[in-house]
């Protein structure tokens, strides 16, 4: 894993994509303090379905024990709310 400064991610930003499309991640400090993480895009989408997963079999248990479900719109709102 590799941390770099912004600075640096825009001086060689074509790198570190290189790189984190190896599988390298990549974190972009700003001002020394970790802002944001450069993966690949299959980490991204494994991550998308683990949070699919974890929705459908939260919801499988809700309807087999006859509580209110919710949503998708709701779910979704709840989603973003929390990446806030």
């Amino acid at each position: 894993m590799s941390e770099i400064s912004t600075r640096e991610l825009r001086t060689n930003l074509a790198k570190y994509i290189d790189a984190a499309e190896a599988g390298e991640q990549v974190i972009i400090l700003r001002d020394g303090t970790p802002a944001a993480a450069l993966v690949s895009l299959s980490v991204v989408e494994a991550v998308d379905d683990a949070e699919d997963e974890m929705l459908a079999r939260e919801a499988a248990i809700r309807l087999g024990d006859g509580t209110a479900t919710v949503s998708m719109a709701e779910v979704l709102a709840d989603i973003f709310e929390a990446r806030k």
